[in-house]
């Protein structure tokens, strides 16, 4: 794992300590933790632990769909909000409403979608949704999301599934060169994992690196050729080619006059 930034990594991580020349960090865990890597792809991956700041993000106050980070981002200002993080969470359709389920600070705007067959990376079975409150957040397929009680706070659902229970979706092929930008979640150990790539992968070398670089049970597709991210300890500002629909975002309040 190649740390490109490593002085951000320390500010949000905390105390270190050197083992065998590497700053390893101690036990204590960030709220929010980015770093870049180059192998075995070129990714940006931002760690979140504090849910309570993690919000998705539709229409502004008048009901028009934000579009763009820039316009989110400038929205929260007067509200003392802060855009550490934020990234296109989800399918949309020509008018940017969601595909699928939609959940934002507790109001469901779109209902679970059990289509299954269809054209569209939506459709690629399974798909799935991630959803999550103050204190938890989980990452399933669509199937298994209809026939449990979660309470979630926000939901998207987007297809399809990088990794079901610690394997791989089937679907998809080790030699396929349809090569694009994609952006993805996952989780392990209650901490969410998004990832979006530097350059054009395959869904086979997205979905493996996720689960044998990150290690986590179950991931999920979001997007790709449109993907798009904000990280704020990478300098990274993306300037988004099309607009958008649903944005996850981490937003932590600060003091403000």
């Amino acid at each position: 794992m190649l740390w490109l930034n490593l002085k951000a990594a320390v500010k949000k991580i905390g105390f270190c300590i050197a083992i065998g020349g590497v700053l390893a960090p101690t036990m204590t865990y960030a709220k929010l933790q980015a770093y870049r890597i180059n192998q075995p792809i070129a990714v940006d991956v931002v760690e979140i632990t504090d849910l309570s700041n993690l919000q998705l993000y539709l229409n502004d106050k008048h009901g028009q769909p934000y579009q763009d980070f820039q316009r989110l981002k400038t929205s929260l200002q007067p509200i003392c909000k802060k855009m550490e993080f934020a990234m296109n969470a989800g399918m949309y359709q020509a008018n940017l409403s969601p595909v699928g389920l939609y959940i934002e600070n507790g109001v469901q705007q779109k209902s679970l979608n059990r289509a299954t067959k269809g054209f569209g990376n939506f459709l690629i079975q399974p798909n799935g949704v991630l959803a999550w409150n103050a204190n938890q957040a989980i990452i399933t397929t669509t199937q298994k999301y209809a026939a449990s009680n979660f309470k979630a706070r926000n939901a998207t659902q987007s297809g399809p599934m990088l990794v079901i229970d610690g394997h791989m979706n089937q679907n998809f092929l080790a030699k396929s060169d349809s090569l694009k930008i994609r952006n993805g979640v996952g989780i392990k150990n209650g901490k969410l994992y998004f990832v979006i790539s530097r350059t054009g992968v395959s869904f086979y070398a997205f979905a493996q690196y996720f689960k044998d670089n990150l290690g986590v049970k179950d991931a999920l597709y979001l997007d790709g050729s449109i993907s798009s991210a904000v990280i704020s300890d990478l300098n990274r500002f993306d300037r988004n080619l099309r607009p958008l629909g649903p944005i996850v975002a981490y937003t932590p309040t600060f003091k403000c006059k």
